[in-house]
């Protein structure tokens, strides 16, 4: 099962770029970070028998870093996203890596606000106190890209993604990222 998903990732990331460098405009790179805000529901484990141990919704900040290739109407990205909220409350841990493809609405590269849609796949692993797992995730992303020169843009986006593991049901994240373009 490991090996099918690591080859349908690879798989994918291969053809999105292929399809992005292949495409008629140019093709930029870019690399960047990015912070947001995310809402986990995932389980926990509760000590005391009169608590279920079934999904919490926890919150917090998340940060990640991306890489990846764009052209005017298409980007493929590669992020990883890095989620800890240590609270006694809350106790809950989540990295994840992702492919993303991203359709731009605004072919035009000279404009300065271009939204887009775009869909993901890939692996989490979600901890808790005493829980531990990791497997697929996948899931959709809306946002704008506001253009900041030649080689700086600013992404807002929305994140939504489901798990195909047993102990996290999704995660949501609105974020903000900068790419460099090169």
């Amino acid at each position: 099962m490991i090996k099918t998903l690591k080859m349908a990732l690879l798989t994918t990331i291969v053809g999105t770029s292929l399809y992005a460098s292949n495409y008629d405009s140019e093709t930029k790179s870019f690399i960047g970070l990015e912070a947001g805000y995310a809402v986990l529901d995932g389980k926990k484990f509760n000590l005391l028998p009169d608590e279920d141990s079934s999904f919490y919704e926890g919150s917090g900040i998340e940060y990640g870093i991306r890489i990846g290739a764009q052209n005017d109407e298409w980007r493929a990205t590669l992020a990883f996203n890095y989620y800890d909220n240590n609270d006694d409350a809350d106790d809950q841990n989540l990295e994840r890596g992702q492919a993303m493809v991203d359709y731009f609405f605004l072919s035009d590269p000279s404009a300065t606000i271009r939204p887009y849609i775009g869909a993901s796949i890939g692996y989490a692993n979600y901890e808790s106190t005493f829980v531990d797992e990791s497997g697929l995730v996948y899931g959709g992303q809306a946002g704008v890209v506001i253009s900041s020169g030649e080689s700086l843009d600013i992404d807002l986006s929305y994140r939504y993604s489901l798990g195909q593991v047993e102990v996290l049901n999704s995660v949501s994240s609105v974020t903000v990222g900068v790419n460099y373009i090169y």
